[in-house]
């Protein structure tokens, strides 16, 4: 077992367990965390986006800015293909900008978070200190 994170930074923590898959590059990672997420303003106070899969964390990056989805380009997610801003499926959805923090990821990857979701929580969004 992984040992915890205790995460001081204010970030969020984001579950993609929907498209995560072992293997997969840093650019299909990234571009899974990223977006899209329904999501509200507390967003703009979170600094780092934190990669979850299994409560474990898998990447972190630092966010560059937030956007309404649709209206930033994805280069591996074939399923937003399809899907602009004017989409009725986007609605309140918003998707990031942002890049790996090493300095982050130096001191988080591979730990465990999973003591920061209650039991029964679906919400692939947490807020941590935001």
């Amino acid at each position: 077992m992984p040992d915890q994170a205790f995460i001081e930074e204010p970030a969020i923590l984001i579950r993609c367990a929907k498209f995560y898959r072992e293997g997969m590059s840093q650019q299909e990672l990234y571009e899974i965390t990223r977006g899209i997420w329904r999501i509200g303003t507390r967003r703009e106070k979170a600094k780092y986006a934190f990669s979850i899969y299994k409560g474990v964390i898998k990447a972190v990056y630092e966010i560059n800015s937030w956007h309404k989805a649709g209206t930033t380009s994805y280069q591996t997610r074939i399923d937003l293909s399809s899907i602009d801003s004017t989409s009725r499926y986007i609605g309140d959805r918003y998707e990031f900008l942002g890049e790996e923090s090493e300095k982050m990821q130096e001191k988080y990857l591979g730990k465990s978070v999973a003591h920061y979701f209650e039991r029964g929580n679906a919400n692939p969004v947490t807020y941590i200190n935001c």
